[in-house]
């Protein structure tokens, strides 16, 4: 048996070093101004994975539905993630309800809203996200972003919802056609290891590309820019920690696993999005990962690009929290049926978080709109701290979903909890910390060898 490697060959080892000299770089006064240039760093790493994502959830739905047969089980798959996505939203919104309520931090800050609020230049930019969110958050106006123009347009776009519809409706094709669609199910089956062949490669620049993020943040902003929003970011995070220890980790429990074991199993995945603030680099490891750990390759194709529109639970409870933060602020009054009120825009707003340019802060803008009381100008609080909350978002939208397919998976029948057990105790011979290992092995023949049934 090999001993164990050491932890600089590791790709956490170099994510965390390129996120330490990152911040570095940004807050060194010598060095700021190199600091501000290296923001292509981290925006070309991120590109280069986001141009994989629609090819790679393509060729996972596609093969794992036409290797499935039997069409009962997608709607299956799909209700039950439905199911349990609804569910954790409304816990996530209501844990962040709460909590803002504790902390009350917008209290003292109506002067400081009323002078940003009367700044042209940050108007502007509030507006903007505005006016973005006008045509695209309505509830029938996100059903039929669904459905894309062409296939061509979903694929060009990168618009995970619209690859997915498509790739379901393909995949159910393949099956239907039985083994007339054998060849093509193989030769997309063989297109997807290539594509993580090339992941893996592509992970070689995360270093670079998290020092990169990081450093153009912190030189930018300035550690002064959170002082006065520093007791919102605070309950955004402890908030989003209670959740995943509290929440989630019964859910964990329930299902029969660690959810710490779950989170050193998933470490790098956890730090790649914590440098870059977008769960999207972390996507194409992620379904790897959960297919390497026991869960069906169909019910990771569908669930994993699922939740990253419909189960954001970082998202959503940054998003009660900035709201009422936003009341506070502006002195606003909110009543308990008000806040209610917002729940409940929330629950259908939310949903929409991933499909409109800016994500959360944008949905935010289209809450405000839709409620009418809290004022969308005094967004403007959150301009220069919104990124800053984003990796907690994130990390937290990452977490809940791989939690997602594991849970669906075993209600599914279609996760196999020795292998999984196996995996996170690393006592498998798939090595859990080799990017390599883990993207390309293929699940049944994972599962063989691990004396898997």
């Amino acid at each position: 048996m090999e001993g164990k490697k050491p932890i600089y060959h590791s790709l956490y080892f170099w994510v965390i070093t390129g996120i330490v000299v990152g911040i570095l770089l940004g807050f060194i006064p010598a060095t700021k101004g190199f600091a501000t240039n290296l923001q292509p760093l981290g925006q070309a790493f991120i590109k280069m994975v986001k141009m994989l994502i629609a090819p790679i959830i393509f060729c996972t739905v596609v093969t794992g539905i036409a290797k499935m047969g039997d069409m009962s089980k997608v709607g299956r798959v799909g209700l039950k993630a439905m199911v349990y996505f609804w569910t954790m939203t409304l816990f996530a919104l209501a844990i962040g309800l709460v909590v803002v309520n504790l902390y009350d931090p917008g209290q003292g800050m109506d002067q400081y809203a009323q002078q940003l609020q009367q700044d042209a230049k940050h108007m502007k930019e509030v507006e903007a996200y505005a006016g973005k969110t006008a045509q695209n958050t309505s509830t029938v106006g996100f059903i039929m972003h669904i459905i894309p123009d062409t296939v061509v347009d979903a694929f060009a776009k990168g618009e995970i919802l619209q690859v997915l519809f498509f790739s379901i409706l393909f995949g159910i094709g393949l099956a239907t056609l039985g083994e007339r669609g054998k060849l093509m199910v193989q030769v997309i089956d063989q297109f997807a290891r290539g594509l993580f062949k090339v992941i893996h490669y592509i992970m070689y620049f995360a270093p670079f590309g998290a020092c990169g993020a990081m450093a153009f943040v912190v030189a930018s902003q300035g550690i002064d820019a959170l002082a006065k929003l520093f007791m919102l970011m605070l309950g955004v995070y402890s908030t989003c920690l209670v959740f995943i220890f509290v929440c989630l980790n019964l859910v964990c429990a329930w299902s029969g696993f660690s959810l710490w074991k779950y989170l050193k199993y998933i470490k790098e995945e956890i730090l790649l999005v914590l440098g870059t603030s977008s769960s999207e680099v972390a996507l194409p490891r992620m379904m790897a990962k959960l297919e390497n750990a026991g869960a069906e390759k169909s019910v990771v194709g569908m669930v994993i690009p699922m939740g990253y529109s419909f189960n954001l639970d970082g998202t959503c409870i940054y998003l009660t929290m900035a709201a009422v933060f936003l009341a506070q602020a502006t002195q606003t009054p909110m009543t308990f049926s008000d806040q209610l009120y917002l729940l409940f825009i929330l629950l259908l707003t939310s949903k929409g978080a991933a499909a409109v340019t800016g994500g959360g802060f944008i949905t935010l803008a289209a809450t405000l709109q839709t409620m009418g009381t809290i004022p969308v100008a005094s967004m403007t609080l959150l301009l220069g701290v919104d990124r800053f909350m984003s990796e907690a978002r994130a990390i937290t939208n990452l977490i809940g979903n791989g939690i997602a397919t594991f849970v669906v998976a075993k209600w599914e029948g279609a996760l196999d909890m020795d292998r999984m057990q196996r995996v996170l105790n690393k006592e498998t011979g798939a090595e859990a910390d080799s990017p390599e290992e883990v993207l390309i092995t293929d699940a049944e023949t994972a599962k063989n060898g691990a004396g898997g049934k």
